[in-house]
């Protein structure tokens, strides 16, 4: 065979600027997709630059966030492409203070979405099959996030001690969750119609967890058969979780653990979404005695 008639495709080289900043994330242990945004945001910063982002003067990191800006850039791009220029010319040019005057943008609070309890009820009553079922309902009973619900073994199921454990969970840290009898008797059922060995709910390839789109798409299934007019995801099953655990007044520390928070103050947003114990809160104006006539 002319093997030139037929020339063998190869990837282009890395330069060796973008090989010493994949070199210090992956020394940090930034996670695959962290390395993945990081990189592309430099090479987009470069692209607007028209040269090597190394000779980038500090007036240019100001043309650029107002490129960004112009183009109505969402906070998260805006804030995105801060970090992860300031982490490429701190650490990898090593060019201290570097970046510091790059605005970041405070980002808007949003009320997360929240379902009432005959809401998920209905949504997990339309889950596509029994695997999903399974899997919205840890989501909703134990408030995982999709990424850990996707990442459960067989063995983190401890029925012994009726609890779940979440292995490196956002943060890498390990913890524990509560496993409820129910949720217990709808997995057990799982296991024995799939009889999966390793990962609690494998991918396509047996070999490979479930994937978080898989996931969503199932969830955002279950939702449109349900008829709920709301844009529900798998994350929105969390955020219940943790408002209707507050509305049973459990303590919000205790939230905090299960949900694997680091600072209270993300887990207090569930008491402006709270409803039910926002009613049921006597409002000052009631206790006032009204003036004779």
């Amino acid at each position: 065979m002319d093997t030139s008639e037929h020339p063998t495709t190869t990837r282009p080289a890395i330069s060796p600027l973008r090989q010493r900043m994949i070199e210090d994330m992956t020394i940090r242990r930034f996670g695959e997709h962290t390395q993945r945004d990081y990189v592309r945001q430099v090479a987009a910063f470069a692209a607007f630059l028209g040269r090597a982002p190394d000779q980038a003067e500090p007036e240019d990191l100001r043309r650029y966030q107002l490129h960004l800006a112009s183009f109505s850039a969402s906070y998260a791009r805006m804030n995105l492409a801060c970090t992860a220029l300031r982490f490429f010319f701190h650490i990898t040019l090593g060019r201290a203070g570097f970046g510091d005057r790059m605005a970041r943008i405070p980002t808007p609070e949003r009320l997360p979405v929240v379902l009432s309890t005959e809401e998920v009820a209905l949504l997990l009553a339309h889950a596509p099959n029994l695997k999903y079922r399974a899997a919205l309902s840890i989501a909703y009973g134990c408030g995982l996030r999709v990424s850990e619900v996707a990442h459960l073994k067989v063995a983190d199921i401890d029925s012994a001690r009726m609890l779940i454990r979440v292995e490196q969970g956002k943060g890498r840290k390990d913890r524990y969750v509560m496993l409820a009898p129910d949720l217990l008797d709808l997995l057990r059922r799982w296991w024995k119609e799939r009889r999966p060995q390793g990962w609690l709910f494998p991918g396509r390839d047996p070999g490979q967890p479930i994937t978080t789109r898989q996931l969503d798409r199932a969830c955002r299934t279950a939702a449109s058969a349900a008829r709920l007019d709301k844009r529900v995801s798998m994350h929105t099953l969390r955020h219940s979780f943790a408002t209707h655990l507050l509305e049973r007044k459990t303590d919000i520390r205790v939230i905090q653990v299960l949900l694997g928070h680091r600072k209270l103050d993300t887990t207090a947003v569930y008491t402006r979404v709270a409803l039910k114990t926002l009613r049921e809160v006597e409002s000052p104006l009631s206790l006032l005695t009204p003036p004779p006539l």
